[in-house]
C-alpha cells in the first residue's frame, strides 16, 4: 500500500470519512439517506402515482439508466483449487455503451422493459452519457408502443431536472412525471435489471465495444421474454399496483 494512500485511510478513520457508508446507511457523496422523505413518497407520492395512471389505462414507467464498459464487473466463478482465474482486460479507454430503459405497468397488463442502447467511442471531448434529447426519445418510444398516456418515475440525474428536460415534458400533454426521492434505488425496479445484467456479464472480457452492445442486447432481449422476472423486480421495491376489480 502506497504511503499516500495509507495517510488517506488514516485521516478517514480519524475523521470518522465514509464511516456510514461502510455501514450500509450512508450514500455517495457523504449524504445521509432521508428515511422519513422515502417513507412519505412510499404512502403518499406513490397513491398520486397510480391515480394519475388510472384515467384511460395509462401506464407507470420506472426508468433508469446505466453504463457498461470493457472491463468486466467481478462475480465469483469455479476454478482449480489454489490457482485463481484471472481475467485479462485491456486498460485503455476503449469507449463505454450507456443503455436506458423502462419498465411499463399497469393494473391487468402484463409488465413491459424496452430499452435504448447509445455506444460512446472513445475520444477527447466526446459525450460518454445519455442526454435529455435521448432519454426524451426513449419515452416517445414507450409512448408509441402502448399508445397510452404515461406516468413516468425516475431518479434525480442532472438530464432528468435540467431546464432543458423540463420544456421536453411539458411539450407531451401525455407525459406526467414523478421524481423518486434522493438515493432511494430500491424504490426503482429498473435497479434490478442492471443487477440483474450486469451479474450476468461478470467475469466476462469481450474485445470490442460492438460486442459488449450485442451482449448487452441479447440479455435485456430475453428478460422482455420473462415478464414473471420483471413482476419480481416490481415486488422487491414493496410497491404494489391495485388490482381492477369486477364489476
Amino acid at each position: 500500500m502506497g504511503v499516500v494512500r495509507w495517510l488517506y485511510l488514516v485521516v478517514c478513520e480519524i475523521c470518522g470519512w465514509g464511516r456510514a457508508d461502510r455501514c450500509g446507511t450512508g450514500a455517495p457523496g457523504g449524504f445521509e439517506r432521508d428515511e422519513v422523505a422515502v417513507a412519505a413518497w412510499k404512502e403518499v407520492t406513490w397513491e398520486e402515482v397510480k391515480a394519475c395512471g388510472r384515467p384511460a389505462g395509462g401506464y407507470i414507467c420506472f426508468e433508469d439508466g446505466a453504463g457498461f464498459a470493457r472491463r468486466p464487473p467481478r462475480g465469483r466463478t469455479w476454478g482449480r483449487r489454489g490457482r485463481t482465474p484471472v481475467v485479462t482486460v485491456s486498460s485503455r479507454r476503449s469507449g463505454r455503451l450507456s443503455v436506458a430503459g423502462p419498465i411499463a405497468m399497469r393494473p391487468g397488463s402484463r409488465a413491459r422493459l424496452c430499452r435504448r442502447l447509445i455506444t460512446h467511442p472513445a475520444g477527447k471531448g466526446k459525450r460518454r452519457s445519455m442526454g435529455e434529447r435521448d432519454f426524451i426519445a426513449l419515452v416517445d418510444g414507450v409512448h408509441y408502443l402502448v399508445k397510452a398516456p404515461i406516468v413516468l418515475v425516475w431518479d434525480r440525474l442532472n438530464a432528468h431536472v435540467s431546464h432543458a428536460m423540463r420544456e421536453l415534458v411539458a411539450q407531451r400533454a401525455w407525459l406526467t412525471v414523478f421524481l423518486l426521492p434522493a438515493y432511494s434505488p430500491d424504490l426503482n425496479p429498473v435497479e434490478w435489471v442492471w443487477a440483474h445484467v450486469g451479474h450476468s456479464l461478470a467475469n466476462l472480457a469481450v474485445m470490442a465495444l460492438d460486442r459488449l452492445e450485442a451482449l448487452v442486447r441479447n440479455r435485456l432481449k430475453r428478460l422482455q421474454y420473462r415478464p414473471d422476472t420483471l413482476d419480481g423486480f416490481i415486488a422487491g421495491t414493496g410497491l404494489t399496483l391495485d388490482t381492477p376489480t369486477s364489476p
